[in-house]
């Protein structure tokens, strides 16, 4: 981690910054608590970039949004987020459809239970001299067994019920299949088994990016209460938004950087100032024109429709979720294409590249991975499905942040990291996770709390306080004060 120790890493208000937001899943609570703080403490950021779940952070940074993002009832706070990478539907109705056929299964088991205690009521009204009521209780039970256990009862009920529910489950399934077949095949023509059009990626990130879509949404329109566009429309409506404030306080430029699974090669998007767009994207003839033709989409221009075509990609998990199907439109480098696109979590490096070809001269990153390891700091394994790719990732993510950091010391004026000393949630636990060290469990909220006092104890104390520049602070009214060493 740089400090502000080093004097050739001292932070400046006259340098143009970057904020970059990396990680995956619960990542974007940490993110949103360092935003918090820069905000509170009025730090100038001039351009917002993101990859994996950063990209939510970006988005709404870009626009002055960060407050929908840590607020009680904002992204991160709110009831809903337990829900956030979800099981796919098919997954769901084949455990439910199990639940119901063991309870259903269950009964008789249940029934020889309740004989059971039967029994030993019928015992204890015996010994206290009840024995008239002992025996009352042992007949009416006992006719109650009878009937329910007579042959053309439960012997054959139950059977048939529980073949009812496995062929209502597994129809609900297959339908569910050939719907979901019919929808990607629509877009795009894919080779895979019948066995996993109908099972697919384990987990889906639709219930994260619908209340991110939705989140923007109420940012954009405010008070007025008009219904939500669909995707493509509100993607426009954004960029229009932040195409036409770009400069004013609370503004910033926007990059997201996904991985394309069909060509290849990482992609970027980006919507910039008119003083960096040209450098950015390249001049015809130039060296690397080709290349960056390919790979650079100007939010600005005819890719204004797939800003949340980026947001959707950064979301998507590979393997754990289906990539996301991005239409290209037929002015784009790809004329007309669909390809599959998702996050890369190796991808930080690309991405600070690209920070750096926007013209950013000192760089603020933040990630949710705590340290790497060393002797005796092995935890307990994580033996679920989504608890082991959370382990997975975030361990890719920690040696992903280590070797860009390597590879960029000295790029930048000032590359200062904020990152939590120790992280117990891991990527995909959204409903909050037990942590062995603290021994107590520790809610999605918490991390939002973390960031934010990580911001302040980690960069806004020592790094922008100990500059001794003074800086401009944009009140809630409107009003501005001049802050100076923190």
């Amino acid at each position: 981690m740089i400090t502000p120790d080093a004097p050739d890493r001292q932070y400046s208000t006259r340098l143009r910054t970057a904020i970059v937001l990396t990680g995956s899943g619960t990542a974007g609570a940490y993110h949103a608590g360092v935003l918090r703080a820069l905000h509170e403490a009025g730090v100038k950021i001039d351009l917002a970039a993101g990859r994996g779940v950063g990209a939510i952070g970006a988005f709404f940074a870009a626009v002055d949004g960060g407050v929908r993002l840590w607020e009680p009832n904002g992204l991160w706070r709110s009831s809903t987020a337990a829900g956030f990478y979800g099981w796919r539907l098919p997954l769901r109705i084949a455990g439910w459809t199990l639940v119901a056929a063991a309870v259903v299964f269950a009964v008789p088991t249940a029934l020889l239970g309740v004989a059971v205690l039967v029994g030993l009521a019928g015992l204890l009204l015996t010994l206290i001299g009840l024995d008239a009521a002992a025996s009352t209780l042992r007949t009416t039970f006992s006719g109650w067994v009878d009937a329910l256990f007579a042959p053309t009862a439960l012997p054959t009920t139950i059977p048939r019920l529980v073949l009812f529910v496995l062929v209502v489950g597994v129809a609900t399934i297959v339908a569910a299949g050939i719907w979901s077949g019919i929808r990607a095949r629509a877009s795009r023509r894919t080779r895979q088994s019948w066995t996993w059009r109908f099972v697919g990626a384990p987990l889906s990130s639709s219930g994260l990016f619908g209340r991110t879509l939705a989140e923007l949404w109420n940012l954009i329109r405010g008070a007025a209460p008009i219904a939500a566009p669909d995707a493509r429309d509100l993607a426009r409506r954004y960029v229009e938004l932040l195409s036409e404030n770009l400069g004013q306080p609370g503004f910033r430029e926007l990059l997201v950087t996904v991985h394309d699974l069909d060509a290849k090669r990482d992609v970027v998007f980006a919507l910039l100032g008119h003083a960096h767009r040209p450098r950015f994207f390249g001049r015809p003839g130039s060296a690397g024109s080709a290349t960056r033709y390919l790979e650079s989409f100007d939010l600005a221009g005819v890719s204004r429709d797939h800003a949340f075509d980026a947001l959707a990609a950064a979301l998507a998990i590979p393997v754990a979720t289906a990539p996301h199907l991005a239409t290209f439109s037929a002015e784009s480098p790809w004329r007309g294409e669909t390809h599959r696109l998702c996050d890369r979590s190796g991808a930080l490096g690309r991405l600070l590249r690209e920070v750096d070809a926007a013209g950013a001269e000192q760089v603020i990153l933040v990630s949710a991975s705590s340290p790497e390891g060393g002797p005796h700091e092995l935890g307990t394994g994580r033996a679920e499905l989504r608890g082991r790719t959370g382990e997975h990732l975030a361990a890719f993510e920690a040696a992903g942040l280590s070797d860009a950091l390597e590879q960029f010391e000295g790029r930048f004026a000032g590359l200062f990291v904020v990152r939590p000393a120790h992280n117990p949630l891991g990527p995909l636990d959204f409903a909050g996770a037990y942590d062995e060290r603290s021994d107590r469990r520790h809610p999605l909220s918490e991390l939002v709390d973390r960031g934010y006092e990580d911001a302040y104890r980690q960069f806004i104390e020592p790094v922008v306080g100990a500059g001794g520049e003074r800086m401009e602070v944009q009140g809630v009214n409107g009003s501005t004060a001049k802050k100076g060493r923190m």
